[in-house]
């Protein structure tokens, strides 16, 4: 009986997401400015425009966003902008980084200045040029670091790298990420 009532109350309830407070660390500036928000910190400065109809307010260095309704609408738009405002706060003040392994014989990176040279067994190196707010590391060949201050930013160059040459299921070559488990093939048998 009990389990049924906390499953039904459960639906009716604010986003649990959505309205965790937002605590904003000493050396970071939140402008809020209606529905576009200003974040500047140690790291580098990040700005937004969110949906007009969220309610977002800052008091003693806490962030928090409330919805108007609880049409299904606004639930779904509730959990998204506070994620993305503590993605904000999180990457001007410690930034975010996604670590990249190159797996295959011959294959390797290295820095030209800023730009990323990728050798992956194509006849050309792949050059890959880091947009504002984004750089690369490579502490080792087979190794590539992305960091930046925006976490949307880093994923999407992180992705793009990794599509120079996706890993493939026979041998494993390619660019992947640190984490990502290549499910292997068997290939032909004699």
């Amino acid at each position: 009986m009990s389990a049924a009532k906390s499953s039904a109350s459960c639906g009716s309830d604010m986003s649990r997401i959505g309205r965790a407070p937002i605590p904003v660390p000493s050396g970071v500036e939140v402008a809020i400015n209606g529905s576009r928000v200003d974040v500047k910190g140690p790291k580098g400065r990040l700005v937004k425009e969110f949906d007009p109809e969220m309610a977002i307010n800052l008091s003693e260095s806490v962030l928090q966003v409330s919805r108007p309704s609880d049409s299904p609408a606004h639930r779904s738009i509730h959990g998204l902008t506070r994620s993305l405002l503590a993605n904000m706060v999180v990457g001007v003040s410690e930034g975010f980084e996604k670590r990249l392994e190159i797996v295959g014989v011959g294959y390797r990176a290295g820095l030209k200045g800023k730009d990323l040279e990728i050798l992956v067994g194509y006849s050309h190196p792949v050059v890959v040029n880091p947009p504002e707010n984004v750089e690369f590391e490579v502490p080792a060949p087979t190794q590539i670091i992305v960091k930046g201050v925006s976490k949307e930013q880093v994923g999407q160059i992180a992705a793009d790298i990794r599509a120079i040459r996706p890993p493939e299921p026979y041998k494993g070559k390619g660019i992947r990420y640190a984490n990502e488990v290549v499910r292997r093939k068997v290939g032909k048998r004699a």
